[in-house]
């Protein structure tokens, strides 16, 4: 038999079709994408704080006019010349870098405390100056200038020059930053306004549910024929809590403490129904600071809500108070239970991302179920 062989042109054009594998580490370059989103990164944050990056480059090249004429005692041409104040700008850019690098790992509420800052700065100082003798270090190691840029004298002076440099950059960073900060969270404000002018209906009736009620004016009439005392205290607490419904409706954030107490007394309206079998725990350190409005309110309600206690086994809701308030409870699952889109509990965390840049937490597992506030500084 003749073994049947392809033509040497076809052999040839299927060699080349084959699908070439990208190259990869072969050079900087070539790595076009993994690179492009870093810089698209870069380029954006730049843009965005281009007006503080041109007054630092403004302020170092006026400052090196200064010291120019202040050491040659004449004019000219060089004086004039930007690169002192280019060099400046992008040793400030690294030093900006540090400090950002360190307030957010080290950063732990949303304002900062005076130990906070002294920790952040002085760490960020330390670090820059570092940074600073290294570049230099390879800079003079390239151009064999070691010797000469890294004896004792010039060592001296110029890791003092730099901590001067350092410190007035820094404090301009700093600055800026707070007022950035300022500037957003007065932003954030006014559009926590606007959203709640038009969702204020819709919030009240997910945070207080009109199922609730009716159900507990249900309660008041069957305790009016059964024990009329006990009717009137449920009366008391049931107006208590509804007037300061209505007084808060209208606020944006309320004291922790009052919420807490606010908290107990609609508690109480629950176990004029369920008794025992559902129980409520408090453990708090006394903490100024603020929360939104019926929000411990709408999580009790949500442990209820999704929950069967009974009395051998009862749903044990828990609040605890440090630097945040967690609203736990152990999961015990209705038979039947209709599953609920969450509309309230995203309501809830919407409401927060408005006014601060804390998220609300939630935690569910087989056995409990958590949701943590961040407390909002006065």
């Amino acid at each position: 038999m003749m073994k049947e062989t392809l033509p040497h042109h076809f052999l040839k054009r299927k060699k080349n079709n084959t699908k070439k594998q990208p190259c990869k580490n072969i050079g900087l370059f070539l790595q076009k994408r993994p690179f492009r989103k870093p810089m698209k990164t870069i380029v954006k944050r730049i843009n965005q704080n281009r007006y503080f990056l041109l007054f630092i480059l403004l302020f170092a090249y006026v400052q090196s006019i200064h010291t120019r004429i202040g050491i040659r005692r004449t004019l000219d041409w060089y004086i004039f010349t930007p690169e002192a104040a280019v060099v400046t700008l992008i040793s400030a850019c690294i030093l900006f870098f540090v400090i950002d690098f360190f307030i957010k790992n080290w950063q732990k509420s949303s304002t900062f405390s005076i130990t906070e800052i002294l920790k952040i700065f002085s760490s960020s100082l330390l670090t820059y100056l570092v940074v600073m003798k290294i570049i230099g270090f390879l800079i003079a190691f390239a151009f064999g200038k070691i010797e000469k840029n890294f004896n004792q004298e010039v060592v001296i002076l110029s890791t003092f020059s730099d901590l001067i440099g350092g410190f007035i950059y820094g404090s301009f960073f700093l600055a800026y930053r707070y007022y950035k900060k300022n500037t957003d969270y007065q932003k954030q404000l006014a559009l926590y306004d606007h959203a709640l002018s038009e969702s204020k209906i819709n919030q009240l009736k997910a945070q207080l549910n009109p199922h609730f009620l009716f159900n507990n004016l249900n309660i008041l009439d069957q305790l009016i024929e059964e024990d009329k005392r006990k009717a009137s205290d449920f009366l008391n607490e049931f107006a208590e809590i509804y007037r300061y419904v209505l007084d808060v409706s209208d606020k944006k954030l309320v004291a922790v403490e009052e919420e807490l107490a606010f908290a107990e007394k609609y508690f109480n309206l629950i176990q004029y129904k369920y008794g025992n079998a559902y129980s409520l725990e408090i453990n708090h350190i006394r903490s100024p600071g603020n929360i939104i409005p019926l929000s411990l309110q709408l999580l009790l309600e949500n442990a209820v809500q999704h929950n069967l206690g009974t009395l051998t086994n009862p749903v044990v809701v828990t609040i605890n108070l440090d630097q945040t308030i967690t609203v736990s409870n152990n999961v015990i699952p209705k038979r039947n239970s209709k599953k609920t889109s969450g509309r309230a509990l995203n309501n809830l965390k919407e409401q927060y991302t408005l006014l601060t840049d804390r998220q609300v937490e939630i935690l569910k597992t087989e056995t409990g179920f958590s949701v943590t506030l961040p407390i909002i500084p006065v």
